[in-house]
Protein backbone atom coordinates (compact mmCIF):
# COMPACT_ATOMS: atom_id res chain seq x y z
CA UNK A 1 0.00 0.00 0.00
CA UNK A 2 1.45 3.28 -0.91
CA UNK A 3 1.94 5.96 1.72
CA UNK A 4 -0.97 8.09 -0.07
CA UNK A 5 -3.18 5.29 0.18
CA UNK A 6 -2.67 4.81 4.10
CA UNK A 7 -2.80 7.96 4.69
CA UNK A 8 -6.54 7.81 2.92
CA UNK A 9 -7.50 4.72 4.78
CA UNK A 10 -6.63 5.77 7.96
CA UNK A 11 -7.34 9.84 7.82
CA UNK A 12 -10.97 9.70 6.27
CA UNK A 13 -11.50 13.76 7.09
CA UNK A 14 -10.92 16.83 4.49
CA UNK A 15 -7.86 17.70 3.66
CA UNK A 16 -6.28 20.56 6.28
CA UNK A 17 -7.87 18.30 8.95
CA UNK A 18 -6.22 15.76 7.77
CA UNK A 19 -2.83 17.06 7.48
CA UNK A 20 -3.51 18.42 11.31
CA UNK A 21 -4.51 14.89 12.86
CA UNK A 22 -1.69 13.03 11.16
CA UNK A 23 0.98 15.94 13.03
CA UNK A 24 -1.04 16.00 15.85
CA UNK A 25 -0.97 12.19 15.70
CA UNK A 26 3.06 11.69 14.86
CA UNK A 27 3.54 14.03 18.11
CA UNK A 28 1.51 11.87 20.55
CA UNK A 29 3.23 9.37 19.08
CA UNK A 30 6.89 10.25 19.19
CA UNK A 31 6.45 11.63 23.04
CA UNK A 32 5.06 8.18 23.56
CA UNK A 33 8.39 6.51 22.06
CA UNK A 34 10.53 9.14 24.01
CA UNK A 35 8.36 8.44 27.60
CA UNK A 36 8.43 4.48 26.97
CA UNK A 37 12.31 4.90 26.38
CA UNK A 38 12.95 7.02 29.46
CA UNK A 39 10.86 4.76 31.45
CA UNK A 40 13.17 1.93 30.36
CA UNK A 41 16.47 3.51 31.02
CA UNK A 42 15.39 5.08 34.08
CA UNK A 43 14.46 1.40 35.66
CA UNK A 44 17.10 0.27 33.94
CA UNK A 45 19.57 2.46 35.59
CA UNK A 46 17.78 2.17 39.20
CA UNK A 47 18.61 -1.69 39.11
CA UNK A 48 21.52 -1.87 37.22
CA UNK A 49 23.68 1.33 37.94
CA UNK A 50 21.49 2.29 41.48
CA UNK A 51 20.90 5.30 40.22
CA UNK A 52 17.11 7.00 38.51
CA UNK A 53 17.41 9.80 36.10
CA UNK A 54 16.97 12.60 38.09
CA UNK A 55 13.64 14.52 36.68
CA UNK A 56 12.32 11.00 35.10
CA UNK A 57 8.89 12.11 36.67
CA UNK A 58 8.46 15.36 36.19
CA UNK A 59 9.75 14.72 32.20
CA UNK A 60 6.51 11.62 32.40
CA UNK A 61 4.18 14.71 33.57
CA UNK A 62 5.10 16.71 30.93
CA UNK A 63 5.26 13.90 28.06
CA UNK A 64 1.72 12.83 29.44
CA UNK A 65 0.49 16.95 29.10
CA UNK A 66 1.86 16.55 25.34
CA UNK A 67 0.41 13.68 24.91
CA UNK A 68 -2.94 14.17 25.64
CA UNK A 69 -3.19 17.65 24.48
CA UNK A 70 -1.99 16.24 20.91
CA UNK A 71 -4.62 14.13 20.94
CA UNK A 72 -8.01 15.47 22.56
CA UNK A 73 -8.43 17.99 19.06
CA UNK A 74 -8.30 14.24 17.16
CA UNK A 75 -10.43 12.67 19.54
CA UNK A 76 -13.38 15.55 19.73
CA UNK A 77 -13.67 15.80 15.84
CA UNK A 78 -13.30 11.97 15.17
CA UNK A 79 -16.47 11.86 17.53
CA UNK A 80 -14.39 8.86 19.57
CA UNK A 81 -15.08 10.04 23.08
CA UNK A 82 -17.79 7.89 24.87
CA UNK A 83 -21.16 8.48 23.83
CA UNK A 84 -24.27 7.53 25.34
CA UNK A 85 -27.03 6.63 22.80
CA UNK A 86 -29.55 5.22 24.53
CA UNK A 87 -32.72 7.05 23.73
CA UNK A 88 -31.65 7.96 20.37
CA UNK A 89 -34.33 5.41 18.85
CA UNK A 90 -36.99 6.63 20.83
CA UNK A 91 -36.17 11.18 19.90
CA UNK A 92 -36.33 10.47 16.49
CA UNK A 93 -33.38 11.76 13.57
CA UNK A 94 -34.45 15.29 13.54
CA UNK A 95 -34.02 15.80 17.47
CA UNK A 96 -31.07 14.14 17.86
CA UNK A 97 -29.64 15.85 15.00
CA UNK A 98 -30.68 19.20 17.22
CA UNK A 99 -28.95 18.05 20.45
CA UNK A 100 -26.02 17.16 18.43
CA UNK A 101 -25.36 20.82 17.66
CA UNK A 102 -26.15 21.66 21.14
CA UNK A 103 -23.81 19.91 22.17
CA UNK A 104 -20.96 20.72 19.43
CA UNK A 105 -21.66 24.42 21.00
CA UNK A 106 -21.51 23.39 24.33
CA UNK A 107 -18.21 21.41 24.22
CA UNK A 108 -16.91 23.97 22.02
CA UNK A 109 -17.41 27.46 24.06
CA UNK A 110 -16.69 24.62 27.57
CA UNK A 111 -13.21 24.47 25.61
CA UNK A 112 -12.27 27.94 24.95
CA UNK A 113 -13.56 29.29 28.24
CA UNK A 114 -11.15 26.68 30.11
CA UNK A 115 -8.35 27.64 27.26
CA UNK A 116 -8.66 31.31 28.37
CA UNK A 117 -8.63 30.66 32.10
CA UNK A 118 -5.68 28.52 31.62
CA UNK A 119 -3.96 30.95 29.16
CA UNK A 120 -4.46 33.52 32.19
CA UNK A 121 -2.33 30.75 34.89
CA UNK A 122 0.16 30.69 32.23
CA UNK A 123 0.84 34.43 31.73
CA UNK A 124 0.68 34.57 35.60
CA UNK A 125 2.99 32.01 36.21
CA UNK A 126 5.51 33.53 33.44
CA UNK A 127 5.19 36.63 35.14
CA UNK A 128 6.29 35.18 38.22
CA UNK A 129 9.15 33.42 36.84
CA UNK A 130 7.58 29.86 38.27
CA UNK A 131 9.80 26.81 37.29
CA UNK A 132 8.86 22.89 37.95
CA UNK A 133 10.60 21.78 40.83
CA UNK A 134 13.64 19.44 39.76
CA UNK A 135 14.49 20.01 35.91
CA UNK A 136 13.56 24.21 36.63
CA UNK A 137 11.56 24.39 32.97
CA UNK A 138 9.21 27.62 32.67
CA UNK A 139 5.67 25.80 33.99
CA UNK A 140 3.87 28.35 32.08
CA UNK A 141 4.89 27.21 28.84
CA UNK A 142 3.05 23.65 29.39
CA UNK A 143 0.10 25.35 29.99
CA UNK A 144 0.57 27.65 27.55
CA UNK A 145 0.49 24.68 25.18
CA UNK A 146 -2.35 22.87 27.04
CA UNK A 147 -4.23 26.72 26.49
CA UNK A 148 -3.27 26.80 22.77
CA UNK A 149 -4.47 22.83 22.25
CA UNK A 150 -7.99 23.47 24.12
CA UNK A 151 -8.37 26.00 21.25
CA UNK A 152 -7.58 24.18 18.75
CA UNK A 153 -9.89 21.47 19.92
CA UNK A 154 -12.66 24.07 20.44
CA UNK A 155 -12.27 25.30 16.71
CA UNK A 156 -12.21 21.91 15.61
CA UNK A 157 -15.42 21.23 17.14
CA UNK A 158 -16.89 24.08 15.82
CA UNK A 159 -15.76 23.71 12.26
CA UNK A 160 -15.79 19.94 11.43
CA UNK A 161 -17.87 18.76 14.51
CA UNK A 162 -20.62 20.71 13.01
CA UNK A 163 -20.39 19.77 9.85
CA UNK A 164 -20.41 16.06 10.97
CA UNK A 165 -23.18 16.72 12.39
CA UNK A 166 -24.94 18.30 9.50
CA UNK A 167 -24.20 15.74 6.89
CA UNK A 168 -26.91 14.03 5.97
CA UNK A 169 -25.74 10.13 7.22
CA UNK A 170 -24.36 10.02 10.77
CA UNK A 171 -20.79 9.21 10.06
CA UNK A 172 -19.79 10.31 13.55
CA UNK A 173 -20.99 7.17 15.09
CA UNK A 174 -18.81 4.82 12.51
CA UNK A 175 -15.82 7.00 12.85
CA UNK A 176 -15.67 6.21 16.62
CA UNK A 177 -16.21 2.97 16.88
Amino acid sequence: MSKSGWIEKHYPEPNLYRWIGLTLEGIAATVLLLLVLLTCFDVAGRYVFNNSIDGAVELTQIGLAIMVFAQMPIITWRGSHVVVDLLDHLLGNRIVKILAIFSVFIVSTAFYFLAVRIYQLAERSLRRGELTEYLGLPAGHIAQYIALMSWVTAACMLTYGAYRVLKEKNESQQLGE
